[in-house]
């Protein structure tokens, strides 16, 4: 295993204890820093303490030896020189306000979750910036790209994008999580990244209906190109990079979700292609399928922008309203006929 780049050890507190979250904490623990795990279940704390595992979320996976876990979340960050996010986008505000007073004013902060938080529409770096100054976003960094936890916590091939307004924390990041199985590139385009991160799980959804529907891998090809298209729109419109969306945060993740069979959100859509209904879906899941939520606060941000994002329309009327399936896809496909663009 070649060594990660760092000439020091950071001393990093990860905040989630989820499937995401664990795989990289026990990848930093791997690379040789001083890691601690919160998570909410006292159980899964002594879980990973006890037999460094977390069977909930990453089962028949062996975690890092080194890697401990706490329950305690102000205690988890004192100290820190590293912040990394990993709780769901909807529940990131209250997680930060308990976080504000006791984070350390010199710690990077990493946010590897994906989406947008409905009640305000902002991304993590706008939550961030609200609530911790804006100082703070000369320390943050936006960690995505194309992904699934358990392939990282096997130590599969994986290349991740760790995007910052400030070249150092991006650096800072990308040292901290190098290793032979991950390959981390730095990037400028904060917004580009989160906004990737967020359209592409309503895409997936998207695509997991079509795939449920049976309508065949052109119709697949077809949507997650479009979708791409989607993306881009939004991103331009708050002021991302177009290149960053034909990168791995963009297109990257965007074929992963749509594709893998290992993608939640796919799953949601492929089970509702299939009849299913969504209350049903949700109630077998433990983990969370982020593109649910993000469709709905997508298509409300698409709106209040003025981007045109049929695909995000019909995925938040299938999802919110119960729109047939079938009939959001001819809808789809009945659109005025016009231009590639």
């Amino acid at each position: 295993m070649m060594m990660n780049m760092t000439t020091d050890p950071e001393r990093i507190a990860v905040i989630g204890g989820g499937s995401w979250g664990t795989a990289l904490a026990s990848r930093l623990a791997a690379n040789g820093h001083d890691t601690l795990l919160w998570a909410y279940e006292p159980e899964l704390v002594d879980e990973v303490n006890a037999s460094h595992t977390n069977t909930p979320y990453l089962p028949g996976i062996g975690l890092h030896p080194a890697l401990t876990a706490t329950n305690n979340l102000p205690g988890a960050v004192e100290g820190r020189s590293m912040i990394l996010l990993v709780t769901p986008v909807q529940v990131m505000r209250g997680v930060l306000k308990q976080l504000a007073p006791v984070i350390p004013a010199n710690a990077v902060i990493a946010n590897a979750s994906k989406g947008i938080e409905l009640e305000t529409l902002q991304t993590v770096s706008q939550i961030c910036q609200e609530l911790l100054g804006a100082d703070a976003l000369s320390r943050y960094v936006a960690l995505s790209g194309p992904t699934f936890a358990r392939e990282v916590a096997q130590d599969l091939p994986s290349l991740i994008v760790a995007a910052s307004r400030d070249e150092n924390s991006a650096k800072r990041v990308q040292a901290a999580f190098s290793c032979q199985a991950l390959r981390v590139y730095t990037n400028s385009d904060v917004t580009g990244v989160e906004l990737g991160g967020a359209v592409k799980n309503v895409i997936a959804i998207a695509a997991g209906i079509c795939d449920g529907l049976g309508f065949g891998h052109n119709a697949r090809a077809a949507l997650i190109t479009r979708g791409l298209a989607e993306m881009n729109r939004l991103g331009l419109a708050m002021g991302a990079q177009h290149a960053t969306f034909a990168g791995l945060a963009g297109m990257g993740d965007l074929v992963l979700t749509c594709t893998g069979d290992l993608s939640r959100n796919r799953t949601v859509g492929f089970k509702l292609g299939q009849g299913q209904r969504l209350t049903e879906i949700l109630a077998e899941m433990r983990m969370v399928a982020e593109g649910v939520k993000s469709a709905e606060s997508v298509y409300h941000l698409s709106r209040r922008l003025g981007v045109e994002m049929p695909i995000v329309e019909k995925t938040y009327q299938i999802l919110h309203e119960d729109k047939p399936a079938r009939q959001a896809v001819t809808e789809l496909m009945a659109r005025d006929l016009k231009a590639e663009g």
